[in-house]
């Protein structure tokens, strides 16, 4: 197994160029895994550790630059009241060891269904900025996912970084975990209210090939909430709301749950998170809902 360790940016897509075959390790929480248990043998390796420009974040035009080396902890601690779901989504990510060392750049990489900054990276119209030596595109992150641990990424190009805008009302992330830590979800739901242009956001977890929006729960919110005289929200609206939402999933069956079961949890994440979020928003107190 060849090592690249490269100094700076340029150099790493010049590496990546040059060796196609070679996986990017920055926290390596996934990879290293793969590689002791010896699930994964690549050829060549590509350390992005050297590269700080990928550790860095800046907020400009209201939304967040976040390089794609953040790890998990530093969002929580300086993001939280900019990207309130991504931060509640960090600190259920694993252990306080995992989450110094975990990105979500490699999160985004892995591609896997259950990845836990995946839902509110869609719920908040996040975009993923991705580069080669033959220039630099952003993809939504709702066109991000083409499969099972398969993105659209070619296969010369890296990830640096996650632009989301800085929330504009409440989110929320919620999952379901066979205990409350150190856990792999089986299932997860975000949610983001934009009230300055009357739309909801949804994303939802470990419950489809990819992770995937809910349209059909964003449409009826949409067309029903009331943004300038907020109301109390009916019994009937939620549980609709919670049926869509199970809907647009797409479960199996494995050791971690049954389909039926992961439907049935992500109704009920769905009506407690648009609970919790439209309650903040009526009560004005969303900026604080991190």
């Amino acid at each position: 197994m060849e090592f690249l360790r490269p100094a700076s940016w340029p150099e790493a897509l010049s590496l990546k160029a040059e060796h196609p075959e070679a996986v990017p390790i920055a926290g390596g929480t996934d990879l290293m895994v793969e590689l002791n248990f010896d699930k994964r043998r690549p050829p060549a390796i590509l350390d992005l550790g050297r590269i700080t420009e990928l550790t860095e974040w800046s907020e400009v035009d209201g939304s967040v630059w976040l390089g794609a080396a953040v790890p998990y902890q530093r969002i929580i601690t300086e993001l939280a009241d900019r990207l309130p779901g991504l931060a509640m989504a960090s600190r259920t990510v694993g252990s306080p060891q995992i989450r110094n060392r975990g990105t979500v750049g490699g999160n985004l990489g892995s591609a896997s269904p259950a990845g836990d900054a995946h839902p509110p990276l869609l719920a908040a119209d996040a975009v993923v900025e991705v580069a080669s030596v033959r220039g630099a595109r952003t993809i939504p992150v709702s066109e991000f996912f083409l499969g099972v641990k398969r993105a659209a990424l070619a296969e010369d190009e890296l990830i640096r970084a996650v632009r989301q805008p800085v929330a504009d009302g409440p989110q929320q992330f919620s999952k379901v975990g066979t205990r409350n830590a150190m856990v792999i979800a089986v299932c997860s739901f975000a949610l983001a209210l934009h009230p300055a242009r009357g739309t909801v956001g949804t994303g939802i977890g470990s419950a489809a090939p990819t992770p995937r929006r809910a349209p059909e729960a964003e449409a009826l919110l949409a067309d029903e909430l009331d943004w300038h005289q907020p109301q109390p929200l009916s019994e009937g609206l939620l549980i609709r709301f919670g049926e869509l939402v199970a809907a647009a999933a797409a479960p199996i069956d494995d050791v971690r749950g049954s389909a039926a079961y992961r439907r049935h949890a992500l109704a009920v994440l769905a009506r407690r998170t648009l609970a919790w979020t439209w309650q903040d928003y009526r009560s004005g107190r969303w900026s604080r809902c991190a």
